[in-house]
């Protein structure tokens, strides 16, 4: 069985499929060859495999490149991470054509076609952009304590609305949508006001960047994929965006692992 492993900027996720459930660890370490060494022996010992049963190691992300060929004595081929990106995001929303947006330190767009996967885009704007905002703004260092804010939080305290400008609708926008973004400066917003603010921020510009690349290229589907798509108030933006825009966006079961599936089922490079 292979073994998928993404090495990000932030945590290695590390992958078997050939087990009942599918299993997944995550590792939070700096030095790629130890998170990967850490990823694969930890998913071994919880899967009660031995080493040997692994026949090789599907490596991808941006620490990838630093790898040896082997690993605890396992072959390792690189798997083109958004390549990883197409495959585990296409496959878990079982769809032979999507856009998927992999949500990571920065985001990632990448457009699915049968036999064509390709980077179309992506923004800075992301997981990291989140912690880093929330370190600075509110001194608040982990995602459910942001996200534990957030829900007390109210967005009309810190954002300038189509509403608060117009005085009703836009052409098609409603009156709630977003004319900018912690754009009442006379306001005094409360921390959990600023939390969902952060939440909401990210949210849109991922959600338009999303929207505008899948006109661009055709697609109806949106795949939403990474670890910011098991934050419940990250995903009620999502579903808010859906309303205003008539657009759904999917995200599939293990989203948050898309990328080390990806790299687990797709051949080597």
């Amino acid at each position: 069985m292979i073994a998928g492993i993404d090495i990000g900027g932030s945590t290695t996720d590390a992958v078997v499929l050939d087990v009942p459930g599918m299993r997944v660890v995550t590792i939070e370490l700096t030095d790629p060859v130890a998170a990967a060494a850490g990823a694969l022996g930890k998913l071994v010992s919880e899967c009660g495999l031995r080493l040997d049963q692994i026949t090789a190691v599907a490596a991808t992300g941006a620490g990838a490149r630093g790898l040896p060929d082997t690993l605890l004595g396992r072959p390792v081929f690189k798997v083109d991470e958004f390549t990883a990106i197409g495959v585990g995001g296409s496959t878990l929303a079982g769809k032979e054509s999507a856009l998927v947006v992999s949500l990571g330190t920065g985001t990632a767009i990448v457009s699915v076609r049968p036999g064509r996967i390709e980077h179309v885009g992506g923004t800075g704007v992301g997981g990291g952009t989140l912690l880093g905002l929330a370190r600075h703004l509110l001194g608040v260092s982990k995602i459910d304590t942001l996200e534990a804010m957030a829900a007390r939080g109210d967005l009309s305290r810190v954002n300038l609305t189509v509403g608060d400008i117009a005085g009703g609708p836009l052409g098609d926008l409603p009156p709630a949508s977003t004319a900018s973004n912690f754009g009442k400066v006379g306001s005094d917003p409360s921390p959990e006001d600023k939390a969902l603010a952060i939440i909401n921020m990210i949210a849109e510009v991922v959600a338009v960047l999303s929207l505008s690349h899948a006109r661009a290229c055709g697609h109806k589907d949106i795949v939403l994929t990474g670890k910011l798509t098991r934050t419940i108030q990250f995903a009620r933006r999502f579903a808010h965006m859906e309303l205003m825009f008539s657009r759904g966006f999917i995200i599939p079961q293990h989203a948050a692992y898309a990328t080390a599936i990806g790299a687990a089922r797709a051949r080597p490079q």
